[in-house]
């Protein structure tokens, strides 16, 4: 049962029955300043919630499935000023939603962005035993939202707010090409290559985890049509064994890779320990990791040597800043990983801007930004992410993540919308 606090909660299903353009309080007046002169504090009014997707078509592959469907939630906040802040949930999606109607809205209606450290301990006491779901994956929405508004509100960017920029330029690599189901799954990687060359990027992460001896072949074979001055990194998505893994490492080693992302299940730790023992290459991973514990002991064990907290399931950018610290004290680099919708790229790219720089031994140090290269109309729209010629992307300094997002232009990939109001 929603709780009083939550108050009206209504639940739409019509994809052309959008939530209107929120710049008022339901009162339909904003508060004014106090009798002192001041500003009353900012507070949040409405929350909605925009449950969308799409087919790529055709469908793009890795080594455990076949992607015929990617899903998502954004969640907009909005304060009694009109202002808007913005966050996103790329896995479990439906169950994250159900979880910010039900428990977590409430706790955020009504109070002021700027406490984001106390909403996100609030928030965090009533998971009880899901520390690792859909439970962290609400938090993350709702926690890089109320960073959103609150920079917004100061007029300032995120990164400006959680304490400064160390850097305005972030080295982006194209994570593509995909596994496909033709007969020669990587037949068609060579041209996908030269176009992803041609648009700018210095850096690319095909998808591997076929079988350690197409794996080798295929790496070798873009090491050459690449050459030595781009940076490539293979993703397995969890598709092997760690036995495996380490046979698929050492083929690919004349492509001097620079990590193997997820060559094992997130949970297989001591495969990741062995992988890493076993291979020179870096191991990379961290995307499925949701709490600061489970980073813990990745860390204590020696199983990775590049860690990619994805924020939309590490707990937004409080979760992130925390992991980042943690693996400060191992010196190992940290950065976002990213595969969904601009709102997790801008907020991705605010927290890959706080992160100190570590050599890795690519052509640039990390952090570094991924950018998902396949066709991914909710990347865009909100416009391009422009890509510099030396392969770099900007930092927007503009308030907040710099995102000005009309909720109307999502209209063709929703399936469900929902809002919930003080």
């Amino acid at each position: 049962m929603i709780s009083a606090h939550l108050g009206i909660c209504a639940h739409r299903l019509e994809r052309d029955n959008l939530p209107p353009k929120g710049r008022a309080c339901p009162s339909g007046k904003p508060p004014g300043p106090s009798a002192t002169g001041r500003s009353l504090p900012l507070k949040v009014v409405e929350i909605r919630g925009y449950q969308l997707g799409f087919a790529p078509s055709p469908a793009i592959g890795n080594a455990r499935t076949m992607i015929r469907r990617r899903d998502f939630m954004l969640l907009e906040l909005v304060a009694d000023t009109g202002a808007r802040g913005w966050g996103e949930v790329f896995s479990s999606p439906a169950a994250a939603a159900a979880l910010v109607r039900t428990r977590l809205g409430g706790m955020v209606l009504g109070a002021s962005p700027h406490h984001h450290g106390r909403l996100y301990e609030a928030m965090l006491g009533t998971l009880g035993y899901d520390r690792r779901g859909p439970g962290m994956m609400a938090i993350s929405a709702l926690d890089m939202a109320l960073h959103d508004l609150a920079a917004r509100d100061r007029g300032i960017s995120v990164a400006e707010a959680l304490g400064g920029a160390l850097r305005r330029d972030i080295p982006a690599y194209a994570s593509a090409p995909f596994i496909t189901e033709a007969a020669d799954p990587y037949g068609h990687y060579a041209a996908e290559v030269d176009a992803i060359l041609r648009r700018g990027f210095r850096a690319v992460k095909p998808r591997a985890g076929v079988s350690p001896r197409a794996d080798g072949a295929m790496a070798t074979a873009m090491r050459r049509q690449a050459g030595p001055d781009v940076a490539i990194m293979v993703d397995i998505n969890q598709g092997y064994t760690a036995r495996a893994a380490i046979e698929s490492a050492r083929r690919m080693e004349e492509a001097d890779l620079l990590w193997i992302e997820e060559p094992v299940q997130p949970e297989d730790i001591p495969g990741y320990a062995a992988i890493s023992a076993a291979v020179p290459t870096a191991i990379a991973g961290g995307e499925a990791l949701a709490s600061l514990a489970a980073f813990r002991e990745v860390l204590s064990a020696g199983a990775m040597s590049v860690l990619q907290p994805d924020l939309t399931v590490c707990g937004g950018y409080t979760g992130f800043l925390r992991i980042a610290s943690l693996a400060a004290a191992y010196d190992l680099p940290v950065m976002p990983h990213v595969f969904g919708t601009a709102v997790n790229m801008r907020a991705a790219l605010q927290a890959a801007a706080l992160v100190p720089p570590r050599r890795g031994g690519g052509p640039a140090a990390y952090p570094w930004i991924e950018y998902d290269a396949s066709v991914n109309p909710l990347l865009d729209i909100a416009g391009a992410f422009p890509l510099r010629p030396d392969g770099t992307m900007e930092v927007p300094d503009a308030p907040g993540t710099g995102l000005e997002l009309d909720p109307e232009r999502l209209a063709p990939w929703i399936t469900e919308t929902w809002r919930c109001a003080a």
